[in-house]
């Protein structure tokens, strides 16, 4: 038998009430593809848990989530903790849309709906971080200071500029954090001032955080910026823009399926931009986890 229910989850307030707006569109466009939209909007992430510990996923043919990477994040936790092995297409609502940035997704509503209702898919890794998963990116330091301190509704205003502004007024507060980092690339302790351990290529909106990431290697790639003098950072976050940071001496970066993080500290982390774990962290990647809606290259010219 055909599957052709579809779980919508959508964030209300994402794309500033994109989806909320245009939900009737949206199902219209479904429908016309013989696929039924059961839509879910998000409130609480343990609501939404629920939906995947009940629903029956040989019922569906697909998830669909629309939103920003921590809506996302959520969807893929409760999915992965549920055993709902089901393709996720994406329609990127957020502020940056950092993971559905490396899948270069439209922007715009019909080309959403467009990719959403075909059958192309990539497989994409998926990292953990303890016991929860990231698609994205999971990070430590001043960044995740950055993001977790800034006003969510500067935040669907400003877009990426508020995260470049609260970063420039929270540099005076900038200390070095203590590290242990182990893996089988890399072990050291280090005085650092942040540290991302990249999935995709881009987070907070920096494009070019991991330039040679790729989603399906079985890999993780880390990126420690470690402790300098202020006067030497500036130069080095105009670096990150152009992506040549890699190469800066103040800059480790590797690639590693797997890693530990400790610390005699209490540090904040953040998981795709929701508050993360508590250290120790356990971090390892979980191969072709799951499947993505992409565009298809051979039919880009074309929306219906």
């Amino acid at each position: 038998m055909k599957r052709y229910k579809v779980l919508f989850v959508y964030n209300p307030e994402a794309g500033n009430g994109l989806i909320r707006n245009n939900l009737d569109e949206i199902i219209d466009k479904f429908q016309r593809k013989k696929l039924q939209v059961v839509p879910f909007r998000t409130e609480k992430k343990e609501a939404l848990n629920d939906v995947f510990a009940q629903m029956d996923p040989t019922e569906y043919k697909k998830v669909v989530v629309a939103g920003g990477d921590g809506t996302i994040n959520t969807v893929v936790n409760g999915m992965i903790r549920n055993k709902v092995d089901l393709p996720l297409a994406i329609f990127p609502c957020g502020t940056a849309n950092d993971f559905a940035y490396y899948f270069d997704l439209p922007m715009e509503l019909k080309g959403m709906i467009k990719v959403a209702t075909e059958e192309n898919y990539t497989y994409a890794d998926v990292g953990q971080v303890n016991s929860k998963y990231f698609i994205n990116v999971a990070a430590m330091g001043f960044l995740v200071d950055v993001s977790q301190k800034t006003d969510p509704n500067i935040k669907s205003t400003l877009g990426v500029l508020s995260y470049y502004l609260r970063g420039l007024g929270e540099l005076p507060n900038l200390k070095p954090i203590p590290v242990q980092i182990s893996s089988e690339e890399y072990t050291s302790t280090d005085n650092i001032y942040f540290m991302l351990v990249m999935n995709g290529r881009s987070a907070g909106g920096f494009k070019k955080i991991a330039p040679r990431a790729s989603i399906n290697d079985g890999k993780l790639d880390v990126v420690i910026f470690k402790e300098m003098p202020i006067m030497e950072l500036m130069p080095l976050l105009v670096s990150v823009m152009t992506g040549n940071h890699t190469e800066n001496k103040n800059v480790v970066s590797f690639s590693t399926d797997r890693l530990i993080i400790d610390s005699d500290q209490h540090i904040g982390t953040d998981i795709d931009g929701e508050k993360g774990s508590e250290l120790p962290l356990d971090i390892r990647v979980l191969h072709n986890r799951i499947r993505i809606n992409t565009v298809n290259k051979n039919m880009e010219g074309s929306i219906w």
